[in-house]
Protein backbone atom coordinates (compact mmCIF):
# COMPACT_ATOMS: atom_id res chain seq x y z
CA UNK A 1 0.00 0.00 0.00
CA UNK A 2 1.55 3.36 -1.07
CA UNK A 3 0.67 6.23 1.39
CA UNK A 4 1.04 10.04 1.04
CA UNK A 5 4.30 10.68 3.45
CA UNK A 6 4.21 14.39 5.06
CA UNK A 7 7.42 15.75 6.09
CA UNK A 8 7.44 17.91 8.79
CA UNK A 9 9.91 20.97 7.78
CA UNK A 10 12.21 22.66 10.38
CA UNK A 11 13.12 25.67 10.72
CA UNK A 12 16.94 26.11 10.63
CA UNK A 13 19.52 29.47 10.53
CA UNK A 14 19.75 29.01 7.08
CA UNK A 15 16.26 28.30 6.05
CA UNK A 16 14.79 31.22 7.99
CA UNK A 17 13.37 34.42 5.89
CA UNK A 18 13.61 37.72 8.24
CA UNK A 19 11.31 40.50 7.03
CA UNK A 20 11.54 44.16 8.88
CA UNK A 21 7.78 45.36 10.39
CA UNK A 22 7.13 48.57 11.60
CA UNK A 23 4.31 49.47 14.16
CA UNK A 24 3.08 52.38 15.33
CA UNK A 25 2.14 51.97 19.08
CA UNK A 26 0.00 55.53 19.18
CA UNK A 27 -3.22 55.20 21.53
CA UNK A 28 -2.30 51.42 21.28
CA UNK A 29 -2.79 49.14 25.04
CA UNK A 30 0.44 48.69 25.88
CA UNK A 31 -0.55 44.99 26.54
CA UNK A 32 -2.62 44.19 23.94
CA UNK A 33 0.59 46.05 21.70
CA UNK A 34 3.38 43.15 23.48
CA UNK A 35 1.37 40.61 23.00
CA UNK A 36 1.06 41.00 19.06
CA UNK A 37 4.92 42.12 19.43
CA UNK A 38 6.16 38.65 21.02
CA UNK A 39 4.41 36.57 18.75
CA UNK A 40 6.10 38.45 15.37
CA UNK A 41 9.16 38.14 17.57
CA UNK A 42 9.07 34.76 18.41
CA UNK A 43 7.98 33.87 14.52
CA UNK A 44 4.67 31.90 15.83
CA UNK A 45 3.16 33.97 12.73
CA UNK A 46 4.79 31.90 10.44
CA UNK A 47 4.13 28.51 9.15
CA UNK A 48 7.65 27.49 9.75
CA UNK A 49 7.76 27.83 13.43
CA UNK A 50 10.13 25.73 15.18
CA UNK A 51 10.31 26.63 18.94
CA UNK A 52 14.30 26.21 19.39
CA UNK A 53 15.03 28.49 16.76
CA UNK A 54 15.22 31.99 15.96
CA UNK A 55 12.81 32.62 12.89
CA UNK A 56 11.06 35.62 13.91
CA UNK A 57 10.82 39.05 12.25
CA UNK A 58 13.04 42.10 13.29
CA UNK A 59 10.02 45.07 14.82
CA UNK A 60 10.86 48.42 14.42
CA UNK A 61 8.30 50.21 17.05
CA UNK A 62 7.39 53.99 16.81
CA UNK A 63 6.00 56.49 19.36
CA UNK A 64 6.86 54.36 21.88
CA UNK A 65 5.50 57.74 24.55
CA UNK A 66 2.04 57.53 23.39
CA UNK A 67 1.36 53.98 23.93
CA UNK A 68 -1.84 54.04 26.34
CA UNK A 69 -2.84 51.88 29.67
CA UNK A 70 -6.27 50.79 30.68
CA UNK A 71 -7.59 52.16 33.94
CA UNK A 72 -4.94 53.62 36.69
CA UNK A 73 -1.97 51.62 35.61
CA UNK A 74 -0.39 54.73 34.64
CA UNK A 75 -0.02 56.13 38.64
CA UNK A 76 -0.49 52.48 40.08
CA UNK A 77 0.91 50.30 38.54
CA UNK A 78 4.71 50.07 40.05
CA UNK A 79 7.72 48.54 38.15
CA UNK A 80 10.27 47.20 41.02
CA UNK A 81 14.26 46.35 40.65
CA UNK A 82 16.75 45.49 42.82
CA UNK A 83 19.80 47.60 43.29
CA UNK A 84 22.13 44.43 44.64
CA UNK A 85 22.39 46.15 47.71
CA UNK A 86 20.88 45.16 51.19
CA UNK A 87 17.71 47.23 51.11
CA UNK A 88 18.35 48.44 47.56
CA UNK A 89 14.31 47.54 46.38
CA UNK A 90 13.09 50.38 44.00
CA UNK A 91 9.38 51.29 42.80
CA UNK A 92 8.75 53.13 40.22
CA UNK A 93 5.83 54.48 38.20
CA UNK A 94 4.84 54.09 35.43
CA UNK A 95 4.39 58.15 34.77
CA UNK A 96 8.06 58.70 36.35
CA UNK A 97 9.35 56.08 33.69
CA UNK A 98 7.68 57.39 30.62
CA UNK A 99 9.28 60.41 31.76
CA UNK A 100 12.71 59.22 31.69
CA UNK A 101 12.89 56.73 29.20
CA UNK A 102 9.21 55.19 27.49
CA UNK A 103 11.78 53.40 25.65
CA UNK A 104 11.62 50.76 28.67
CA UNK A 105 8.06 50.18 29.03
CA UNK A 106 7.37 48.67 26.16
CA UNK A 107 10.94 46.47 26.45
CA UNK A 108 9.78 46.08 29.59
CA UNK A 109 6.69 44.28 28.66
CA UNK A 110 7.78 42.63 25.58
CA UNK A 111 10.88 40.90 27.47
CA UNK A 112 8.42 39.69 30.00
CA UNK A 113 6.22 37.60 27.78
CA UNK A 114 9.51 35.93 25.69
CA UNK A 115 10.91 32.59 26.78
CA UNK A 116 13.43 33.01 29.57
CA UNK A 117 16.54 31.62 28.04
CA UNK A 118 19.52 31.85 25.92
CA UNK A 119 16.90 31.95 22.68
CA UNK A 120 14.76 34.41 24.49
CA UNK A 121 17.41 36.89 25.18
CA UNK A 122 18.76 35.94 21.20
CA UNK A 123 14.68 37.24 20.10
CA UNK A 124 14.85 40.62 22.14
CA UNK A 125 17.94 41.78 19.85
CA UNK A 126 15.65 42.18 17.11
CA UNK A 127 13.32 44.19 18.73
CA UNK A 128 14.06 48.19 17.97
CA UNK A 129 11.45 50.67 19.83
CA UNK A 130 11.66 54.77 19.30
CA UNK A 131 10.62 57.03 20.81
CA UNK A 132 9.58 59.45 17.46
CA UNK A 133 7.80 59.01 14.31
CA UNK A 134 11.45 58.21 12.50
CA UNK A 135 13.59 55.26 12.49
CA UNK A 136 17.26 54.52 10.87
CA UNK A 137 16.46 51.27 9.12
CA UNK A 138 15.21 52.55 6.24
CA UNK A 139 17.57 50.69 4.29
CA UNK A 140 16.08 47.26 5.53
CA UNK A 141 12.81 48.61 3.81
CA UNK A 142 10.26 47.94 6.39
CA UNK A 143 6.68 46.83 5.84
CA UNK A 144 4.11 49.15 7.68
CA UNK A 145 1.92 46.86 9.88
CA UNK A 146 -1.40 48.01 12.11
CA UNK A 147 -2.08 45.90 14.84
CA UNK A 148 -5.37 45.14 13.75
CA UNK A 149 -4.83 43.45 10.60
CA UNK A 150 -2.23 41.15 12.31
CA UNK A 151 -5.16 38.98 13.99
Amino acid sequence: MEAISYRTISANAATVQKQWIVIDAENEILGRLSTEVAKILRGKHKASFTPHVDCGDNVIILNCGKVRFTGNKMTDKLYVHHTGYPGGQRHQTATEIMKKDPTRIITHAVKGMLPKNRLGRAVLKNLYVYEGSSHPHEGQTPKVVELKSIK
